[in-house]
């Protein structure tokens, strides 16, 4: 079978995955940490909401945000999504893999997510890049491990020191930590903003073409229709992890 590479074009959006949202897999992390448990590594989205849907094992979605620290069970079948600025850490109670769905194609990818690192690695954005950095970011190199380990651990940390203060004081206990994650993306801002135009909101406008079209008549996007495909790519040490992410420039058309 034929296959052509997955693009955009000016006419229109050839093979987005739906909604311009991204998908992956996730083995959520068996490695026990600090407090005993085992799972990922706390973290932020700061314009994607991100949605799980659990297909195998259990575990638990423990989060810090506006309603203050909540934990949420999860289990197979389960359907559990949480919005931009509310930090979240998975915990593995055995088996737990989830499909992922990220709002946003491009943004996660691009770095769309702070740790909960202890304050002094977020106010030095040399020191929290170095920290979190993997040698070999594309593939599980057994050589990343101790990183992997050592970054979830710290962002371990300061999630519990996070969430001791958002008990004792609520919600208004993130804003330091907010400030200092919004500091360290704001160098690739401008890149995140061509990313979300010529991916989800090109996708959001090629409907508003295709409604268009239709009341005036016109169905000729239908015949340009197609079939798209992802082979899985290698699984790699993800934030929460490991990771199987299905890239949006790595679909192609059957």
């Amino acid at each position: 079978m034929a296959v052509e590479p997955f693009a955009l074009s000016g006419q229109g959006v050839t093979g987005c995955f739906p909604g311009g949202t991204a998908v992956s897999r996730v083995r959520i992390y068996d490695w026990p940490t600090v407090d005993g448990l085992r799972g990922g590594s706390p973290h932020v989205h700061l314009t994607c909401t991100e949605g799980y849907v659990v297909v195998a094992g259990r575990g638990r979605l423990q989060t810090l945000g506006p309603d203050g620290a909540v934990e949420v069970p999860l289990g197979v079948g389960d359907v559990v999504w949480f919005t931009p600025g509310v930090i979240h850490r998975a915990v593995n109670d055995g088996g737990l893999e989830v499909l992922v769905v990220m709002q946003n194609a491009g943004l996660p990818e691009a770095g769309d997510a702070v740790l909960t690192l202890p304050p002094e690695y977020l106010a030095d954005p040399g020191r929290y890049a170095a920290t979190v950095r993997l040698s070999c970011p594309d593939r599980a190199d057994p050589r990343d491990e101790p990183t992997a380990r050592r970054r979830r651990d710290l962002a371990v940390e300061g999630f519990l020191a996070l969430r001791d203060a958002v008990v004792a004081e609520g919600p208004s206990a993130l804003d330091d930590f907010y400030a200092a994650a919004a500091n360290l993306v704001a160098p690739r801002l401008a890149t995140w903003k061509e990313r979300w135009r010529s991916g989800p909101v090109a996708v959001v406008d090629e409907t508003g073409r295709q409604l268009a079209a239709l009341a005036e008549g016109d169905r000729s996007h239908l015949r340009q229709g197609g079939v798209f495909s992802c082979s899985a790519p290698a699984e790699r040490y993800g934030m929460c992890g490991w990771l199987t992410p299905y890239a949006p420039q790595g679909q192609r058309r059957v």
